[in-house]
């Protein structure tokens, strides 16, 4: 029997860079009480957003996730034609085939990556974090592209009182390197499909396509059951991911879950008894929900504007439709 050659990877992995791009127009509530019966006061004290941005005709997925792309890349020092995969987080990419990465490997100049497209809604950057991770740690590749994207604004029902004033677009992207030290900590993930429901499309595109709905598909879901899982069961594995990690809390330095809602922000900061010393992300009071682009993009601003530096310990947790969640503790480019 022949033996295979182990990989010859790296010991460990790390981000490098980040980068991040949001749409150029800006999205007050104001917009949003066109078509729904609400106010700015009842859409800030029930998610803290005041904005969000929607992308124009010219800001595809593929667009935006070249942006973003290129600022981590640069960010990270190295050149995208040592780029060995890229790896897309959507839910709002519109054609099913080809995968999106493809077309953004491609735009970047990346010498025939490895591209793929992922679907783990707001989980989706932990995903391909995770997935990044053993790439180079295996040895397939040396430097992996993860971007987390996300045009909602196509798949936002605008006389949906509860959904209507949540999503926003953008891009979010970050290399992953070799490491000789430990800076990506294990992932705790998984899924409750028992849950499905909750957050969904609201009817298969071939509903949409055979005439049997005239409304084109959104994404809808059941608000206080969703709030209730995030709360409580979020913050177990959010706590979980810490033990993984070998941390405490007040070891952290920064606390950058999934840009949702604000409210569930802090009654997850509040469960997990962080301490004030902790650097929380609230970008989702500009930006709004933009899914899998959520935690990138947070984590971009957050190091742009100085609230968290180079080497900051950071816990960063996505959950979201399916039910999907992953967390896990990283190092700060």
């Amino acid at each position: 029997m022949a033996k295979i050659k182990p990989s010859k990877g790296s010991p460990y992995a790390r981000i490098l860079g980040v980068g991040g791009y949001r749409p150029v127009r800006v999205v007050p509530n104001e917009v949003i009480l066109e078509t729904i019966d609400s106010s700015d006061e009842w859409i800030r004290s029930r998610s803290g957003i005041e904005t969000r941005h929607w992308a124009n005709d010219e800001e595809t997925v593929a667009a935006m996730s070249v942006e973003a792309s290129g600022k981590a890349i640069a960010d990270a020092g190295i050149t995208a034609a040592q780029i060995g995969a890229v790896v897309v987080s959507t839910v709002s990419h519109f054609k099913q085939t080809p995968a999106v990465a493809t077309e953004i490997a491609d735009k970047l100049g990346t010498n025939k990556a490895a591209a793929f497209d992922i679907s783990a809604g707001c989980a989706g950057f932990g995903y391909g974090l995770t997935l990044a991770k053993g790439m180079v740690v295996e040895g397939s590749a040396e430097y992996v592209l993860v971007i987390g994207v996300e045009r909602l604004s196509d798949l936002t029902d605008l006389e949906d009182r509860a959904t209507a004033f949540l999503f926003g677009d953008g891009a979010g992207a970050v290399v992953v390197g070799p490491s000789d030290e430990p800076h990506i900590g294990p992932t705790v993930w998984g899924s409750e499909g028992d849950k499905s429901e909750t957050i969904k499309q609201t009817v298969p595109w071939t509903d949409y396509r055979d005439g049997e709905v005239a409304k084109f598909p959104a994404i809808t879901q059941e608000g206080q059951a969703v709030f209730r899982w995030a709360v409580f069961e979020m913050a177990k594995v959010a706590k979980e991911a810490l033990d993984a990690a070998g941390i405490t809390a007040d070891e952290l330095d920064v606390f950058i879950p999934h840009q949702a809602n604000e409210r569930i922000i802090d009654s997850m900061v509040k469960t997990l008894k962080l301490p004030e010393s902790v650097m929380v992300a609230r970008d989702v009071r500009t930006t709004g929900n933009t899914s899998a682009a959520s935690i990138p993009l947070a984590m971009e601003r957050l190091l742009a504007t100085g609230e968290a530096k180079s080497g900051d310990t950071a816990l960063v947790i996505g959950f979201g439709a399916g039910l999907v969640y992953a967390a896990t503790v990283v190092t700060l480019p």
